[in-house]
């Protein structure tokens, strides 16, 4: 079949004025309304890639309060990481900072 039968025997259905409105307001809901095909493809993308982020920030919190549970209950790590990020040091101590 080549194009040319094809288009012969599609445009009598095309000229039923009931497809033809059907296939309009398709046309125009998908492309133009305000809320259109391409628009929701962009905010379904959206929604997964903040969805993927909340998940991020969720472990995040959960290690984050697991930190700071470990520095509550244990001296020796709260002394650690005041050492380590805040380079805090006892009266007769020098500190020496190698960078790498």
């Amino acid at each position: 079949m080549d194009a040319q039968q094809i288009w012969k025997k599609i445009l009598p259905r095309l000229k039923n004025k009931f497809i033809l409105t059907t296939l309009v307001f398709l046309l125009w809901l998908i492309v133009f309304d305000r809320s259109n095909w391409f628009d929701m493809i962009g905010e379904i993308r959206s929604i997964h890639s903040l969805e993927d982020e909340k998940e991020y920030y969720q472990k995040k919190i959960e290690t984050d309060r697991q930190r700071l549970n470990e520095l509550k209950t244990n001296d020796e790590n709260l002394e650690k990481f005041a050492r380590e990020q805040y380079l805090m040091k006892k009266p007769n101590e020098d500190i020496f900072i190698v960078e790498e």
